[in-house]
């Protein structure tokens, strides 16, 4: 018998990722869209980066606007993490804007995970979702 979770995962909708940008094409287009050199931006970012380590390991979460808050986080097993949330504006820009990504399973959006399961039982009657 199938689990509720492999039904969702294989009919939910989703987005075709692509490859992650990297850090040199990110700055070659902060480059192109400031007036700093590419030593500039390459320094910039390796400053925001030590500054926001800094915080962090003071036990400080750093808040940059338009971006999110960067927290310190630690595990049960003493190991030390950081936690990222996204500003609430860029989700609402995300969504307001146009989308090129391809979107995997476009028909599934809207549907609820009942509907999900019950289109993975009908197509795989010799394996139904376990209850």
């Amino acid at each position: 018998m199938a689990k509720k979770i492999t039904a969702i995962r294989k009919y939910r909708p989703e987005l075709k990722r692509m490859k992650t940008m990297q850090t040199e094409e990110l700055m070659e287009q902060l480059v192109q869209r400031t007036a700093l050199t590419q030593g500039a931006v390459r320094q910039s970012v390796y400053e925001l980066r030590d500054t926001l380590l800094m915080a962090l390991r003071d036990g400080q979460g750093v808040r940059i606007e338009g971006l999110g808050i960067f927290s310190p986080t630690i595990r049960a097993d003493g190991k030390l993490g950081i936690s990222f949330r996204a500003d609430p504006r860029m989700a609402r820009e995300l969504n307001g804007g146009t989308l090129h990504a391809k979107i995997l399973n476009k028909s599934s959006i809207g549907k609820s995970a009942a509907e999900l399961i019950a289109r993975w039982n009908a197509e795989h009657p010799d394996d139904p979702v376990e209850d």
